[in-house]
């Protein structure tokens, strides 16, 4: 009599995670010994003869991504395992983006482009009444009349504001 396995030691002997092997067993696609193990002859077999028949009513009574990819790709010739791996990176990405939300890595962008709009307009404002605050001093200190001086600062305070307003950043 052939020694039974463990769900992880036949998932190792199939080739695939414990997980799809649990899977297999919950569908009744393979079948645990009494103990719990699982005998690999015989579920090889059951695995082959269960696995490879469409499963229709799986599919319908779950409409996740995953199986939407599997039978998309089965259909177009790509394989189950395919499928799976794309499942797979798929899930990894996700949890590495979770993790880095978790650790504060992320930023929200609506909230940073919202942000650099608030500095961009308080840096304006202060170039803004930058030529009242000085030119008085300045008009003082080179003997020119005041308001020639404010009229002048302020026109080329707002043409330089203007280039500036004309650069475009990106933020991807």
């Amino acid at each position: 009599m052939i020694m039974g396995l463990s769900i992880r030691a036949y998932a190792r002997h199939r080739g695939v995670s414990h997980v799809a092997v649990i899977k297999a067993v919950e569908a009744g696609r393979i079948t645990q010994q009494a103990d719990g193990t699982i005998n690999p002859e015989q579920a090889d077999r059951e695995w082959e003869q269960n696995t490879a028949s469409p499963r229709k009513k799986n599919f319908m009574q779950n409409h996740t991504a995953a199986e939407s990819i599997s039978s998309t790709s089965s259909a177009n010739g790509t394989s189950l395992l395919q499928a799976r791996t794309v499942n797979e990176v798929v899930k990894a990405q996700t949890n590495k983006v979770r993790l880095a939300q978790l650790k504060g890595e992320l930023v929200d962008r609506p909230q940073a482009i919202a942000h650099v709009f608030q500095l961009a307009r308080t840096e304006r404002d202060a170039w803004l009444n930058w030529p009242a605050r000085i030119s008085a001093q300045l008009a003082a200190k080179l003997d020119v009349d005041p308001h020639a001086m404010h009229v002048a600062l302020e026109a080329a305070v707002r043409e330089h504001l203007q280039e500036l307003g004309e650069l475009r950043p990106r933020i991807d």
